[in-house]
């Protein structure tokens, strides 16, 4: 029997939300150790375990994964979420990389000064509606598929995903110009084993709150 990939990470998103949302996609059981001391992170680099000192680290295959875009890039090939061919994969990767920056922004407000953190959501918001939902919307109409690239569910759909409630967290009604959006999101959430990771006592992290910005910096010494 296959054991189960090992995660190795903070007990909340960050660069580990996305690799945790291409497994539950692809249905695949994992498993996740939480770091909340120091003592624990420098085990793991005293024991040769993270390449370049950082985590996210992934137990899969016999590997140690670690640098997020190669792991993400690793699962969706092995669970079939990568195309078909190489121009498949170079739009998968564009889209991701759209995505990725835009989370990116999301993730780091809370580690940002209290009286930063409205003005940084707002300008979150305003790039979504401007600069990135806008490219998908068309994408998706000058595509004509129920998915972003080919015609079944790739890495792109599921981040895609991600990214749109990551900002619905922050504007309910950001897709409210997005018709095209809006029925994504509603088909893709409605994959089995993507409805099942959204559903309350999944492997799935809440948004940061304070505890977590805490551990992090306690951990990491920032």
């Amino acid at each position: 029997m296959e054991a189960k990939p090992k995660l190795y990470y903070f007990c909340g998103r960050g660069r580990m939300e996305s690799v945790r949302w291409l497994l539950a996609a692809a249905g695949v059981e994992f498993e996740e150790e939480f770091l909340e001391t120091r003592e624990q992170y420098e085990k793991l680099q005293k024991d040769g375990r993270l390449l370049f000192d950082q985590v996210p680290l992934v137990e899969i295959d016999g590997m140690r994964l670690t640098q997020t875009r190669a792991i993400l890039s690793y699962l969706a090939a092995k669970y079939n979420l990568y195309g078909k061919d190489l121009k498949e994969r170079a739009r998968i990767d564009m889209y991701t990389d759209g995505t990725l920056d835009l989370m990116i922004m999301i993730a780091s407000v809370p580690f940002k000064p209290p009286e930063e953190k409205e003005e940084n959501y707002a300008l979150i918001v305003k790039r979504a509606k401007t600069r990135y939902f806008p490219v998908f919307e068309k994408i998706l109409k000058d595509h004509g598929e129920a998915f972003l690239v080919g015609n079944q569910l790739s890495w792109a759909d599921i981040q895609l995903l991600e990214a749109i409630l990551m900002v619905e967290e922050l504007s309910p009604s950001v897709l409210s110009d997005f018709p095209l959006l809006q029925a994504f999101k509603t088909r893709i959430s409605n994959i089995p084993t993507i409805k099942k990771f959204l559903q309350p006592g999944s492997q799935r992290k809440p948004p940061p709150d304070d505890h977590y910005v805490k551990v992090v910096r306690d951990v990491l010494k920032f």
